[in-house]
């Protein structure tokens, strides 16, 4: 059954097992990691004579490459065997890993946590494709975007426990790392417990045959992926992500000790302000975009992402406080701007990533999405691996930490605009985000009378230029407008238009062959299983009122078959885009963030649909108020 708050989540079997395994797998990754890198960075632990700066870098390369190793590999398995099953093998390897580092800590011997490393990201390899390929089929798809952002919540939560934790055991058990190996395997233990009670997650493609090649196998999901170019390009997205946040949190540890001059304390702050934002806005996503996978949250959150990176720059403090703690580096007024900077890069990382995994498992097909997810960890990882190798090209050539932050959050720029044009939709659907968020309060009303599947017509009052793009935006599904050729040639919204796929129409009269073409267009959307919107009026209303509709509908559903479900309008006239008080967009806006209001009727069979009838329905809906 659906819920109504993401939270409610917490309450099923199907989900509350998979987020804890998954939250203690994260907390364990970062409770090891942070321990052993809090020693290297602080503490002096080494091997091989190298530096701690080279370590705390190659540390992050050793983790990620696994997740090009053996993501293919994964990727099969996940899709041939249960996922449940599978994800009780992997934590059963976990505790095997943390008793052999056990022995590395008490040992202090660096080269053997570096080989346990590798062996988390061989963990971590294993169990990511089979964590977010078995979300859609634990979850109802109006659930994916919501229980995505609570796994993403989740796994950055764990991330700050876990350096935090990792960071507190070692500055207060320098001498006695049996407690640090103590609690990794405790960890490792309870996250096996938390799997058994994953409820079963039947295999996609029982029959595959393993390709055990890595080579051929990472070129064949890749190619997979490629089919579906918005699931590639959303692929892009997250890794681009994950070059970002990599090369951000690798370089926390010494950009706390090194430009602000804090001990272990303030890197464990910066990482907590981080991972909370990360966290809130993960959360956020589902509220923001109405429980639908709103990708108009993807540049929102790169373009916060960007801004916010650039002025952490320029917070940095002038002069190096000497060896501070948490607290009074919190008290200093100076550092405020770079803690807001700090926090803000998290949220606006949460808005980006979250609708593209959901956008991934939604656009998959099932029979691939394991796979799929194998080819984003391949990419990802190339990615993070790249991040960690172009730290040190950078950092070796002279610039600072603040520098390389600086630079990388600049790249944000080219790789937003590349992105967003070869997938316009991205963009797009921010600026119907944008507009029906800012211009807008709107409510919706049996929404869920339109059918998640299949095709259907939708028809509406016409009261202003934004009524496509209130509807875009609060209708699940993808929307194919049909709408008066004459609007969808104006400035900015025809981008949206056509992005959108809308079909332009005339009058019989004024252009016989464009109505043809758009009627035929329809057809193929409605043939494809898709939703179309019709404005049957024909025109934007001059006085409130609605016109007579017209009767290409009927016509349309006769070819189609489809049902048509009516729509209503409200609170609208009057706006700044409807024709009250003069033409429209050319007086004085008098309102903003108005309330307004979109409801729906009841579906109408194809084989009922009479003009006059849905007008009646659409005016009902209505009501007085336009």
């Amino acid at each position: 059954m659906s819920h109504a708050n993401q939270f409610d989540l917490f309450q099923t079997r199907r989900f509350l097992p998979l987020f804890a395994t998954q939250f203690l797998g994260a907390f364990n990754d970062n409770l090891f990691k942070n321990a052993m890198l809090v020693m290297i960075t602080f503490f002096g632990l080494g091997v091989g004579g190298l530096g701690s700066a080279t370590l705390v870098n190659a540390a992050a390369g050793i983790f990620i490459l696994p997740f090009f190793l053996f993501s293919a590999t994964s990727g099969q398995l996940a899709e041939k065997y249960d996922k449940a099953t599978l994800a009780r093998m992997v934590k059963l390897l976990e505790i095997a890993i943390m008793a052999v580092a056990a022995a590395g800590f008490v040992l202090k011997n660096a080269a053997l946590l570096l080989f346990c490393l590798f062996m988390m990201g061989v963990h971590s390899a294993l169990f990511g494709p089979l964590k977010y390929s078995i979300l859609p089929q634990y979850l109802e798809e109006r659930e994916l975007l919501g229980g995505n952002g609570l796994i993403e919540m989740g796994t950055f939560v764990a991330i700050l426990l876990g350096q935090i934790g990792g960071t507190l055991l070692v500055e207060h058990n320098p001498d006695n790392a049996a407690v640090v190996a103590a609690a990794c395997l405790a960890v490792a233990a309870a996250g096996y417990l938390t799997s058994r009670a994953m409820p079963p997650a039947p295999p996609q493609v029982a029959d595959l045959r393993i390709n055990w090649n890595i080579f051929s196998e990472t070129w064949h999901i890749i190619a997979l992926s490629r089919r579906n170019m918005t699931v590639f390009h959303s692929l892009m997205g997250i890794s681009w992500f994950w070059f970002f946040g990599a090369v951000y949190l690798t370089q926390l540890p010494t950009y706390a000790k090194d430009v602000l001059g804090g001990n272990a304390e303030v890197y464990t702050l910066l990482v907590a302000l981080f991972s909370i934002g990360v966290g809130g806005g993960s959360a956020l996503c589902e509220v923001l975009s109405g429980r639908k996978v709103e990708i108009g949250l993807v540049p929102f959150g790169s373009i916060g992402m960007c801004v916010f990176g650039i002025d952490l720059f320029f917070a940095k403090p002038a002069v190096a406080a000497a060896g501070i703690g948490a607290l009074a580096f919190l008290q200093d007024p100076a550092h405020w701007r770079l803690i807001v900077d700090i926090t803000l890069l998290g949220v606006f990382g949460g808005f980006f990533i979250v609708p593209l995994y959901a956008l991934i498992q939604m656009r998959s097909a099932p029979e691939y999405r394991s796979r799929i997810i194998a080819a984003n960890n391949i990419l990802n990882s190339c990615f993070m691996v790249v991040a960690a190798g172009a730290s040190i090209l950078i950092l070796s050539a002279g610039a600072s930490i603040p520098q390389l932050l600086l630079i990388v959050a600049l790249m944000n720029i080219p790789v937003a605009f590349y992105v967003y044009g070869l997938q316009p939709e991205f963009l797009m659907r921010f600026l119907v985000w944008i507009a029906t968020h800012t211009m807008y309060r709107v409510r919706h009303r049996d929404l869920e009378r339109i059918p998640d599947e299949g095709p259907v017509i939708l028809v509406c009052n016409h009261v202003s230029f934004m009524d496509a793009l209130v509807i875009g935006g609060a209708v699940r599904r993808p929307v194919r407008f049909v709408m008066d050729h004459r609007i969808f040639k104006v400035p900015l919204l025809n981008f949206i238009f056509r992005t959108a796929g809308a079909v332009p129409i005339a009058s019989a009269k004024e252009d016989p062959a464009m109505k043809e073409r758009a009627f035929l267009k329809v057809q193929e959307y409605l043939s494809q299983g898709e939703v179309v919107c019709i404005f049957p009026e024909g025109r934007i209303t001059y006085d409130g009122e609605m016109n007579p509709f017209k009767g290409g509908v009927k016509e349309m559903a006769e070819r189609s078959g489809a049902p048509v479900v009516p729509l209503a309008l409200r609170g609208l006239w009057g706006s700044f885009f409807s024709r009250k008080d003069g033409e429209a967009m050319l007086k004085f806006p008098r309102r903003a963030w108005s309330r307004i209001e979109l409801a729906a009727g009841e579906p109408v069979p194809a084989a009922a649909v009479e003009v006059e009838d849905l007008q009646r329905r659409v005016a009902a809906l209505r009501g007085d108020w336009k």
